[in-house]
């Protein structure tokens, strides 16, 4: 394991690059595309039982994501820090870090499961659910609120690995989490008619094996880096850095999410079947740029280490030709996929409902033509993310949401008449002035800033 950890490396240091962005990328990508099937899993065979239930399940997600993206800001600043610390060879701060992570991640999951199990009915209710959508929204909500100790396992024990170069084994653990998946939603959804709740129970409880191995995987002594918490003790320092990088990262992204929640609601006003497609389209779309998604998080990992090896002129090359790649691919495939009849042909997998597919289909069409900006706005996020300058893409994440989309919003929703169509010009006229302003804050050389101080 430690020849392994060691070849990771000395690749992100020293070796081809373009290797070393692929050998991090394509594993997270694969592992990504798994994470995105428990809920298209569930996508199509809730749109098989019928429109309110997938309209439940896409009303209620932004809210399952805010709380998410908030606990998310720990285990990227875990992330960041231990690949900084594996970059200036220090394994031992490394192995410090990943204990200082690992408690807070469990304080915050376990608290924020049985806060939001107690408030969701509330939560449904203000988003504007009714009749049998409130009741579906609340069941699913309630029960998958509960996998969050479970997923914060998984998710540190990915960072952890992440941080040293290893993207292969997360994936083969989420894989474990995906088959079981796919087979306990028609089990429990259609053999067992459990509806909306066979799909929530499914979710849950196919992350308990994941998380029993990621959490035996942790404690074993021979990883160079492990959680031994038989001595565990906060470190001020460790936490204050785990502070300064997660905080941004986490109201960065449940600001984000927060917006989506609105958008949700703002896209129910136009009915159950707008709300089915808009769910359709964006988890349609979330396929089409998990390439870029991975790229991300590869440059976060090659600029984390570089740059803890003070090398600055290689986490730059790193970044760029990562940018360039994620750009060209999703200009290529956004120009196939946003053609009519292919957009129509996907979104029908998820649905019989004419007007559903229309409405997705129109969406897909249009997110898959500008898809290549995310590659920009991916890209330079994983390089303020390597370099500790979380607070970058905070404002980006907040200003995208609660400035760009909701004013294109309002602008062709009151102005232009455009309708539900007005939502789906607002995704992607906010994705490219975020990409732009991403990309001008990059050549203001921001990133070269010192951000973090790591004692030992």
């Amino acid at each position: 394991m430690k020849t392994n950890k060691k070849i990771n490396r000395d690749l992100i240091l020293s070796g081809n690059m373009l290797q070393a962005i692929l050998s991090i990328a394509i594993p997270v990508v694969i592992n990504s595309f798994l994470q995105t099937m428990y809920n298209l899993t569930d996508t199509y065979w809730l749109g098989k039982i019928g429109t309110e239930q997938l309209a439940a399940i896409n009303l209620v997600t932004p809210v399952q994501n805010i709380i998410l993206n908030f606990g998310t800001g720990i285990t990227v600043a875990g992330s960041v820090l231990i690949a900084q610390y594996i970059g200036a060879r220090d394994d031992e701060n490394a192995k410090s870090m990943a204990n200082q992570i690992f408690v807070c991640a469990m304080i915050f999951a376990f608290v924020c499961a049985g806060v939001c199990f107690v408030s969701t009915p509330s939560i449904v209710r203000w988003l504007g659910a009714d009749g049998v959508t409130f009741g579906y929204g609340t069941i699913y909500l309630q029960i998958v609120v509960l996998d969050m100790p479970l997923l914060y396992t998984i998710n540190i024990y990915n960072a952890i690995r992440q941080a040293q170069g290893d993207t292969v084994r997360p994936m083969l653990l989420n894989f474990l989490g995906i088959i079981i998946n796919m087979i306990l939603d028609p089990l429990l959804m259609i053999t067992l008619d459990l509806n909306i709740t066979g799909a929530a129970l499914a979710t849950l409880l196919a992350k308990v094996p994941s998380a029993v191995i990621a959490l035996w995987a942790l404690t074993r002594t021979s990883h160079t880096v492990c959680l031994n918490l038989r001595h565990f003790r906060f470190e001020k320092e460790k936490l204050l850095s785990i502070f300064r990088v997660g905080l941004p990262t986490a109201i960065g992204g449940s600001t984000m999410q927060l917006g989506f929640l609105l958008m949700s609601k703002n896209v129910y006003k136009y009915g159950t079947q707008a709300m089915a497609a808009y769910g359709i389209g964006n988890k349609v779309n979330g396929l089409i740029t998990l390439p870029s998604n991975g790229i991300g998080s590869a440059v976060a990992t090659i600029v984390g280490q570089n740059i803890g090896a003070n090398q600055y002129d290689r986490a730059e090359r790193g970044y760029k030709l990562s940018r360039n790649i994620s750009v060209v691919f999703l200009f290529v495939g956004g120009l196939i996929l946003s053609r009519a009849p292919i957009s129509r042909s996907i979104v029908s997998i998820f649905s019989d409902n004419d007007a559903v597919i229309g409405m997705a289909a129109d969406f897909l069409s249009i997110m898959a033509f500008w898809c290549w900006t995310n590659g920009i706005h991916n890209a330079t996020s994983g390089l303020f993310q390597g370099t500790g300058h979380t607070e970058v893409t905070m404002m980006i994440d907040a200003t995208r949401l609660w400035v760009f989309r909701f004013l294109t919003l309002f602008i062709c929703e009151t102005v232009l008449n455009m309708g539900v169509r007005s939502v789906w010009y607002s995704v992607v006229v906010s994705n490219g002035i975020s990409a732009a302003l991403l990309y001008v804050l990059y050549r203001a050389k921001i990133w070269k800033k010192p951000a973090l101080k790591r004692k030992k």
